[in-house]
């Protein structure tokens, strides 16, 4: 039987026990179902050859080959992956549009006895889901947008509100990205489609009557772009704008990157991706800084020359105006939750 999805939530709603991608390791790679678990009916190279095999020779002979390659993996799957699983359980199937793999698998399933469902149009279906939210619906929950210049550690006071019941949609989180030239995370970016998906079940869970708390951000978070709807709801959004001194913004990033500069050579290598915007004194000068350790000093002088003025030049372009302003004199861990504490006030008063 096959269920047509007309809802993000519907996944969480319908309670399979397990969500089956059946597609290939490199699709389940860019993006899948929320929660899905990969169980490839045909890895990347099987796939590549059936669909050789169906274009260059004979539609049959390709679908022989993979008929024997889809049973040889199900019957693996079922032996390393499934074995424990009871009497009673319920999947739920899919693969690229809900056609031959995954309705192999869920037949092979069915006959053992389990009750296993597809998604009538499978991936497909759902991504259409995803970009119909977030292209063509508005953000269902009013916009505030916690703003500040880099350094004023709006991701961490994000984490901490949550913590006091805030909502927040975190996109630097969903992205694993800082949303700097200095903001690589361990792991690297999700895909654009991976990101989307993420993104759309976050909005989705949105009480509308709250406002929820987004940190500013330009139009892309590293190598991932902002889709439309949310990006127009950041700029006509109201802001909380954290104002905290030069010394104390150094401070904290010092603490916070300290995974890129314990890499002194990936630091370097950042940079030097710099030099087509400064001088090559500016250059050098931020190269002995980060050899000498002076990450405080690296931190301020970056903020001064490069990240505080195009900062400035974003807002003027992209934000609305008549930012709340709250002074932030000190940015130490032991400050942060009092500084998320009036936050917090002021985003309940609205």
């Amino acid at each position: 039987m096959a269920i047509t999805l007309t809802a993000l939530s519907d996944l969480s709603a319908l309670g399979f026990d397990e969500i089956i991608d059946v597609r290939s390791p490199a699709e389940y790679a860019e993006d899948h179902l929320p929660g899905a678990i990969n169980l490839p009916v045909l890895d990347n190279e099987e796939r590549a050859r059936v669909g050789t095999i169906y274009k260059q020779e004979s539609p049959f002979k390709a679908r022989k080959i993979g008929a024997a390659l889809v049973a040889r993996n199900s019957a693996r799957h079922i032996e390393e992956t499934l074995i424990d699983r009871d009497g009673g359980w319920r999947p739920l199937v899919y693969c690229w549009r809900g056609g031959q793999r995954s309705g192999s698998f869920a037949t092979i399933l069915s006959q053992i006895g389990w009750r296993v469902e597809l998604v009538q149009g499978g991936y497909k279906a759902w991504r259409k889901l995803v970009v119909e939210a977030l292209y063509n619906t508005p953000v269902k929950a009013p916009v505030v947008v916690l703003d500040g210049n880099t350094g004023t550690a709006k991701t961490e006071l994000l984490q901490l509100m949550a913590a006091r019941g805030v909502q927040i949609v975190d996109l630097e989180g969903l992205a694993n990205h800082r949303g700097s030239l200095f903001g690589h995370m361990a792991g690297g970016q999700p895909s654009q489609k991976a990101f989307e998906g993420r993104l759309a079940m976050a909005l989705d869970t949105l009480d509308p009557a709250r406002p929820v708390v987004i940190e500013a951000e330009s139009s892309r978070v590293g190598d991932i772009r902002l889709p439309s709807e949310l990006w127009k709801a950041i700029c006509a959004a109201p802001r909380i704008a954290v104002a905290a001194p030069l010394a104390a913004r150094a401070a904290y990033l010092a603490r916070a990157y300290a995974d890129l500069t314990a890499d002194r050579a990936e630091l370097a290598a950042v940079i030097d991706k710099l030099r087509r915007l400064h001088a090559a004194e500016t250059i050098e000068h931020w190269h002995k800084l980060a050899a000498e350790g002076a990450f405080e000093e690296l931190a301020g002088d970056l903020m001064a020359r490069h990240y505080d003025p195009r900062y400035e030049k974003q807002r003027a372009r992209t934000a609305a105006e008549g930012a709340r302003v709250i002074e932030a004199p000190d940015l130490s861990p032991e400050a942060l939750p009092g500084l998320a504490d009036r936050i917090t006030e002021m985003v309940e008063k609205g």
